[in-house]
Parts: C-alpha cells; sequence; structure tokens
C-alpha cells in the first residue's frame, strides 16, 4: 500500500525530508510513501493529489501548517481534523476524514505531542485578521483554517480512498498577519522573496511581527517532524473496512 502525501509549502517539505522536490512532482521518500509539493490553493492541492494517484497512492494525507480560528490553539499545537467544512461552508459524506485512521493516529501521537481534534475549514484565500478568524470560527465552528486539505479530501472521496489532515498551527487566532505577507504573495500562494524585502525596507514597522510569525511558524514545523517520526506507524494500517468520520 502506498500513501501519498501533499505538501503545500517547500518549508513544510523540509519536515519530511531533505530531497529537493519540484513543484508539481511526486517523489518516493520510502518503498511505500510518496510526497508532492504541490504550491497553496485548492486547485494545486487537486492536481497534486491526482498526480499521487496516478504514482500508485491508495490513501491520502494533508500536511502542513494551519491557522488556528480558536483561541485555545496556540502556535506549534497539532490538529487532526474529524469534520471537513468547505469554503461554502459545507460539511458532508463527500469530504470526510477516515475515522480508523484517524483513531489510530491520535493514539500514536499522543504519546508524544498534545493532539487537538475538531473541524478544519478552508479558505479560497489567505485569512489576515484576527477578526477574520473569529468571523469563521463562529460561522463554522471550526477550530482551524487552511487551503489545501478539502481539495485533497475530495479527491480522495472520489477515488474511494482513505484520508487524514495533519495540521500543525502556525498563526494563533488573536494574531494579525503582517501586511508584508498578503503584498509579497504571488498567484500560486509563494512568497516572493525580493517584494518581501522591499516591503520590509519601506516598511520597517513590520519587522516585529514578520519575526514573530517566524517563530511560530517553527514551533509548527517542530510539531510536524515530531509526527514524522511516528508516520511509518500511521501507515501501517488496514484500510480495507474503514469509515469515515
Amino acid at each position: 500500500m502506498i500513501t501519498g502525501i501533499v505538501v503545500a509549502l517547500p518549508e513544510e517539505l523540509s519536515t519530511l525530508t531533505s530531497k529537493k522536490i519540484a513543484k508539481e512532482c511526486a517523489v518516493f521518500i520510502t518503498d511505500t510513501i510518496v510526497l508532492a509539493y504541490s504550491g497553496a490553493g485548492a486547485n494545486n492541492a487537486r492536481a497534486a493529489s491526482e498526480l499521487l494517484i496516478a504514482h500508485g497512492a491508495t490513501r491520502l494525507i494533508s500536511w502542513g501548517c494551519a491557522a488556528a480560528l480558536s483561541e485555545t490553539l496556540k502556535p506549534g499545537d497539532l490538529v487532526l481534523a474529524d469534520t471537513l467544512i468547505d469554503a461554502e461552508g459545507c460539511s458532508d459524506a463527500n469530504f470526510c476524514v477516515t475515522a480508523d485512521w484517524l483513531k489510530l493516529s491520535k493514539k500514536l501521537l499522543s504519546t508524544t505531542l498534545k493532539v487537538h481534534t475538531g473541524g478544519l475549514t478552508e479558505s479560497n484565500s489567505i485569512v489576515a485578521t484576527a477578526e477574520d478568524k473569529t468571523h469563521l470560527h463562529r460561522q463554522t465552528g471550526a477550530v482551524a483554517l487552511d487551503m489545501e486539505s478539502i481539495a485533497i479530501a475530495k479527491v480522495a472521496w472520489q477515488n474511494k480512498l482513505p484520508f487524514l489532515a495533519v495540521r500543525a498551527i502556525a498563526d494563533p487566532a488573536n494574531m494579525n498577519l503582517p501586511n508584508a505577507i498578503n503584498h509579497s504573495i504571488n498567484e500560486e500562494g509563494d512568497i516572493v522573496l525580493s517584494k518581501l524585502l522591499l516591503f520590509i525596507a519601506l516598511h520597517p514597522v513590520e519587522l516585529p511581527g514578520l519575526i514573530k510569525l517566524g517563530l511560530h511558524f517553527n514551533a509548527a514545523k517542530n510539531t510536524l517532524k515530531g509526527v514524522a517520526k511516528h508516520l511509518d506507524s500511521m501507515i501501517h494500517f488496514d484500510h480495507s473496512n474503514t469509515t469515515a468520520v
């Protein structure tokens, strides 16, 4: 059985492998694990999921960071989604987490990490302000947010494959993202370094917020590295009789 993992950002990719993987490419890091570096956003995640299936993946994992919507979650906290809510606010059996896989993963990871479960909602763009995060939390009941997991889950459902979302919190619910992030991001969801540096030079007041976000992101990466240590155990389960949450 081959597990396919979709990763949106190169920094998240580094928590799983030191191999250099080009965007929109799939690479086996073991005999049974294949990674795809998708880039940010639902369309990229969908294409990467289909690519992994073409490489023989029989189950899919969404792997990376997320924004907290609940103030109970702190930077570096691990969230294993038990409910998925799309950008239209819909949550149904067409894109579910595999219950048995979630249960096994939570049990394994709880031996070394504090594991949170809860709803994960989708956004089509970066949610930059604490006010918008609070609104989404009240509207959906979700505890966290990302841009890729629901798209991956929908591909898994369409192909009758098990699905799991593994997300570490990078920015807390009460944090406004620095303006430099939105200014420096391109259409593919990547930060353009030259734009970022120019914006900081012109707006040095942004620097403390960027440093704080960098520390939060580092905490999330360390958590993902901790999960990666258990990955071999997490993928060794029989999904022939699995159920969805």
